[in-house]
């Protein structure tokens, strides 16, 4: 603690000690309570309470109020916890007295203030703060705060309860921790005091029959399992396991307790324990009944889970795979009687009917498919993934789940008939199959179903009734498959389906370019940069785009109302320019594209529109375009950066202005590179002549970027004055790439010195001095390649970088500061306005 902290702190404590004055914001307390940790944390020893007895005084003082507020008692509770963190200040404070008084019988957990949920809550955080240490464990066990923490979990307030149990995996924890040593059997095993009172109450709240207390004791295990206890004490966690193994396997006979999805999470995080890795033993005899005994909606997030564990015995996790694809082959073997097809399984895990019911009934058919979708679409992201995935068959359920949603299937069977209706218009269900749909592309084997895939697709861009979100998944969906087919046609002879499919979708895109509805026009525009972007080099895809209206169509949309709509436009107008304007062999039909009317429109744009998220769109394919080489020759780039920065510099939309940031440091990496005639290679890499570095220099102020990048050192947006800093750190590296300085004494000398100078010390003011002139109306010309050199050698740029870099709130979240803010508060009537960082 600092002199200056130490002097303001005991005011701070009379004050809060002190029922007449104003309660506290709760910001202030919590950062207040967020220093001492700090200061607990670094130092455990006694000096800290010795040295400040305001400490313990605010303490003595807070228990003396006949009734203090739950604000100021929930303060002193976490603050005595966290105090008696260390052996030495628990000591302290027991020889104090103050301890019993606060967490023991005859603190508050008897009186009227424990009614409030937010001081049982600080007691729980006070005891959790506490126990680190063996005399802590004891001091709970004999005052009877093992009965509190047990009752609270079962607390009205679910912070209260689940602050309780998380307290009790701690203490468990902890108090095995001096055991570790000790060679452990699983016969004869004596569980130390805490953590045997613990375990003897899970046993008993097992055995209640309590729905409550049952439901609270699997949540505990599962907390505790899915801890490091389950990983760090692996003799602890079997012996623990074997004891309650018994009653959880009758917990998934009984179908009275109604604790199952509580069953399935304890199991997998049972599963995740290094003790059961081998593949024999009744545990995963168990997790097989489980997923036979749950429903599918209960067993489904077991079986998630056991598929994404490597050490899952192959047998379960081809059973868990069957859990996830029965709905799904129960409206495979729905859709048509008899079957035309095989379903996707052999046999079932569970009954049939259980899942033909869930499907069967409106309230539970959606819920089951989206949760059963979701499963599988974490599966089909994982890399590794240690069972074979059906593909084309889940394929095939996938096109007929999207045909039952929107009535393009009839099938004759009744259970068909009934899932048809159940799904008809479920949007839910219907953008859920086609995000499994679009994760399907990237699996081999489904190119037999492309056809059928594709109807189902086109019939859902094409229907008016497609909910616009559903469409948007659609077109998601479409794109990926449509490089998938671009990659097949490539290899094989299917570039006649291939062109009469890319015919169809932009003739469907020219539709929905034209809706009334601006989130249709918005993933309409997606979806056209999205494919422009994967398959912009297919000549098959080039042909029939610029056969097509969609250039002409997306221009207009340069101008839509919406402001979502007009940068979704300028980013696709940018990736159609690198094909119909930017690429040498680009055949370029009629009036189609104009490079210099596109670069016109887009700066227009820049320059003018209203809102910023068109302007940032425009900054960003500007910046794509140079990156890509697509700006013409040294000189062309030039002028057009030089446009660029001037319209940008002035933006009220920081983003826009860190974007022409960017631009410039593309530029300037472009050029130097362009300039020594070497491949791309950092900037600061060549050692340039004296030629070359006046020829850069003098793009570089021809283009005014220097100007530009001082002016922004200064901007108000942290974010513009750092990416500034940045790059002309990177300018000044190659500029003096041995780090030979200019000596600013001799700068001072020079005709620019006065100029540089003023420079340095605006720099140093920061945003204060935002504004600042870029014209040279104080001396400085920032286009003056001479000046510039002597800038970028004198200023200190790291040190500028450092402060940039510094939090803005460095001053004001210091501890001094904070207690300055708590005894400014003090003593006013009004409400509390300090801004506590």
């Amino acid at each position: 603690m600092t002199r200056e902290c130490a002097v303001l702190l005991p005011g701070v404590c009379a004050a809060l000690a002190d029922p007449r004055q104003p309660g506290l914001d709760d910001t202030c307390l919590e950062k207040l309570l967020d220093w001492f940790r700090s200061l607990t944390w670094f130092d455990p020893t006694v000096e800290l309470v010795q040295d400040n007895p305001c400490l313990t005084e605010l303490i003595t003082s807070v228990l003396a109020l006949p009734d203090p507020s739950p604000g100021i008692l929930s303060f002193t509770l976490q603050l005595a916890g966290i105090l008696a963190s260390s052996e030495s200040r628990f000591q302290h404070l027991q020889q104090e007295k103050l301890l019993g008084r606060l967490f023991g019988q005859e603190g508050p957990r008897g009186g009227a203030a424990w009614e409030d949920a937010s001081v049982r809550s600080a007691w729980v955080k006070g005891v959790h703060s506490m126990v680190h240490h063996q005399p802590a464990l004891h001091f709970l066990c004999s005052t009877g705060g093992m009965d509190v923490i047990f009752t609270l979990q079962g607390d009205p307030s679910l912070f209260v309860a689940s602050a309780a149990s998380q307290l009790l995996v701690h203490m468990l924890t902890f108090s095995l921790e001096s055991e570790t040593s000790k060679a452990l059997s699983t016969k004869d095993c004596d569980w130390p005091a805490c953590a045997q009172m613990i375990v003897k109450h899970i046993q008993e709240s097992l055995q209640s029959g309590s729905a409550s207390h049952i439901e609270q004791s699997l949540k505990l295990l599962s907390s505790l399992f899915g801890s490091c206890f389950g990983s760090c004490y692996a003799a602890w966690t079997e012996v623990l396991w074997l004891d309650i193994a018994k009653q959880i396997e009758s917990f998934l006979l009984e179908e009275t307790v109604q604790a199952q999805p509580v069953l399935a999470n304890l199991l997998l995080n049972v599963a995740r324990s290094p003790v059961f890795c081998g593949t024999e033993g009744s545990f995963w005899a168990l997790v097989t009944s489980a997923l036979e005994h749950l429903t599918p909606v209960q067993a489904g997030p077991l079986a998630v889970g056991l598929l994404k564990l490597c050490k899952c015995p192959q047998d379960v996790r081809i059973q868990a795979l069957t859990v996830l694809l029965q709905p799904m082959d129960c409206i495979l073997r729905a859709a048509s009687q008899p079957l035309e097809c095989a379903g996707l399984l052999d046999e079932s895990v569970s009954d049939p009917v259980t899942v033909e019911s869930l499907l069967s009934s409106k309230t539970s058919c959606a819920g089951l498919l989206c949760q059963t979708l979701a499963h599988l679409e974490k599966l089909l992201s994982l890399k590794h993934l240690r069972v074979d995935l059906p593909c084309v068959s889940l394929l095939r359920s996938l096109v007929t789940i999207l045909q039952f949603c929107n009535g393009f299937l009839s099938p004759s069977s009744p259970l068909g008939s009934t899932i048809s209706r159940n799904l008809i218009n479920c949007f839910r269900v219907q953008k859920s199959a086609l995000d499994v749909l679009a994760a399907l592309s990237e699996k081999k084997d489904c190119d037999t179903l492309i056809g059928s895939l594709f109807d189902v697709l086109l019939a859902y861009l094409q229907s008016p009734n497609t909910n616009p979100t559903v469409l948007k998944k659609t077109f998601q969906a479409t794109s990926k498959w449509l490089v998938h087919l671009q990659e097949l046609s490539s290899s094989s002879s299917q570039w006649q389906q291939t062109e009469k499919i890319l015919e169809d979708v932009f003739v469907v895109l020219q539709k929905r370019l034209c809706s009334p509805c601006w989130e249709v026009r918005d993933s309409s525009l997606e979806f056209l940069t999205a494919v422009v972007k994967c398959l912009k080099d297919q000549k098959e895809f080039r042909q029939c785009l610029l056969s097509s209206e969609v250039l002409r169509l997306t221009e207009n949309l340069l101008e839509d109302p919406e402001s979502y709509v007009r940068a979704s436009a300028v980013a696709a107008v940018g990736h159609l320019a690198l094909v119909t304007c930017f690429a040498p062999e680009s055949p370029v039909i009629g009036n189609q594209c104009n490079k210099e009317s596109i670069i016109a429109k887009l700066q227009e744009i820049l320059s003018t529109d209203s809102e910023g998220f068109p302007r940032r769109a425009v900054i960003s394919i500007f910046t794509k375009w140079l990156r890509e080489g697509f700006t013409g020759q040294l000189e062309d780039t030039e002028q057009f950066v030089s446009r660029v920065i001037q319209t940008v510099e002035h933006d009220l939309d920081w983003e826009v202005r860190l974007g022409g940031l960017e631009l410039v440091e593309v530029f300037c990496s472009q050029t130097i590179c362009q300039l020594a005639q070497c491949p791309c290679a950092p900037v600061s890499s060549a050692v340039p002549s004296t030629t070359r570095q006046n020829e850069l220099l003098q793009v570089f102020c021809r283009a005014k970027l220097f100007g530009f990048l001082f002016g922004s050192l200064c901007d108000c947006d942290k974010p513009v004055g750092q990416r500034a800093c940045d790059v002309l750190v990177g300018l000044r590296g190659h500029f003096y790439p041995m780090s030979t300085l200019e000596n600013p004494r001799e700068i001072e000398d020079s005709p620019a010195g006065h100029g540089i100078a003023w420079l340095q010390r605006t720099l140093r003011q920061g945003s204060l001095a935002q504004n600042f002139p870029t014209d040279g109306g104080n001396g400085v010309d920032f286009q003056d390649p001479e000046s510039m050199m002597l800038a970028l050698g004198a200023i200190d740029l790291l040190e500028l970088h450092d402060e940039l870099n510094k939090s803005s709130d460095h001053v004001e979240e210091s501890p001094q500061s904070l207690l300055q803010d708590i005894l400014a508060t003090v003593g006013t009537i009004e409400d509390n306005e300090v801004d506590c960082y």
